[in-house]
């Protein structure tokens, strides 16, 4: 995939059913890698007054009370590109009446951060399921101030590797669609805007006791949006006959059934913006403003 392209094996009319679709609640993997994320705040100075939580429905519940226990004077905004999604996450966080919260914390609102109004853009297993991730980086890129971070995690290459490898030995469609490095993911990065990018990853093992409960927690996290995927429905002879090459494929010494997932982990700063000089240059009033505004502050 070049970093300036959708990705090629993503179908974008599969990606919008399954985001209509997705389960409303926090899948168990999406709040153990949120909890990951995490600690990485640990290293992290900068405090936020203000900060965006994308998606947290699907990206984890758990792990966004933990940040609002973290940040509890700062504003908050749960950004949620399903209205469905925002009005079961504006139940789930909401603070009864009687709670000291509710009239001393800082204000939560249910709507898209405005143009440079969040210090932290918090977006937890997101990323690998847009069709067109470039433009969502920008998109959290104007979310940011200057100087603001962008902290997210996604699925990466390696995912359900013993799953692709049990479609391709059978001659089956893909299993799933291609996912895109990390390395990648900096590049972007850059190219949207971000400065210094840290990228790393982590494989995390998953075992299961049944084929079946193996496939169901993948339909909880989502589907396959590969254009070249199965075309049409399967039948329950095909599930069956899946099931049992799963439990012979997947099976390790004491019998239960490995999957592997890759998560990537990627932090990045909103610099100030450069300008190129060139012969004949036209810089706008609002960022003529920030450049004198840099230049005439002594800790910059």
């Amino acid at each position: 995939m070049t970093t300036t392209s959708r990705p090629p094996t993503l179908d974008p009319h599969a990606v919008s059913r399954w985001q209509r679709m997705a389960p409303p609640a926090s899948p168990w993997l999406h709040e153990e890698v949120a909890s990951r994320m995490q600690d990485r705040l640990q290293w992290i100075k900068l405090k936020p007054q203000a900060w965006a939580d994308w998606n947290a429905l699907r990206g984890g519940m758990q792990a966004h009370a933990k940040l609002a226990q973290a940040y509890p004077d700062s504003l908050c905004f749960m950004a949620h590109t399903q209205a469905v999604h925002e009005q079961i996450a504006s139940k789930l966080a909401a603070k009864p009446w009687w709670h000291a919260r509710q009239w001393l914390g800082a204000p939560v609102r249910f709507e898209m951060p405005p143009p440079e109004s969040v210090d932290m853009l918090w977006a937890n297993m997101s990323l690998h399921e847009c069709a067109d991730p470039q433009a969502l980086l920008g998109q959290w890129h104007r979310a940011l101030k200057v100087d603001g971070f962008l902290m997210f995690s996604c699925l990466g290459p390696d995912t359900a590797k013993e799953l692709r490898a049990l479609y391709a030995r059978l001659g089956w469609p893909p299993a799933g669609h291609e996912l895109t490095d990390m390395h990648d993911w900096g590049d972007m990065l850059v190219q949207t805007g971000f400065a210094e990018p840290v990228m790393d990853m982590e494989r995390i093992t998953l075992t299961y006791e049944t084929p079946a409960r193996l496939l169901q927690e993948l339909a909880e996290l989502g589907r396959n949006f590969h254009p070249a995927r199965f075309a049409g429905l399967r039948g329950r002879g095909w599930k069956v006959r899946l099931e049992q090459e799963i439990a012979t494929c997947l099976a390790g010494a004491d019998g239960r059934l490995s999957l592997t997932f890759e998560v990537i982990y990627g932090h990045a700063l909103k610099a100030k913006p450069k300008f190129k000089v060139s012969p004949l240059s036209a810089v706008s009033v609002e960022d003529m403003r920030r450049m004198l505004q840099g230049s005439s502050n002594p800790s910059a």
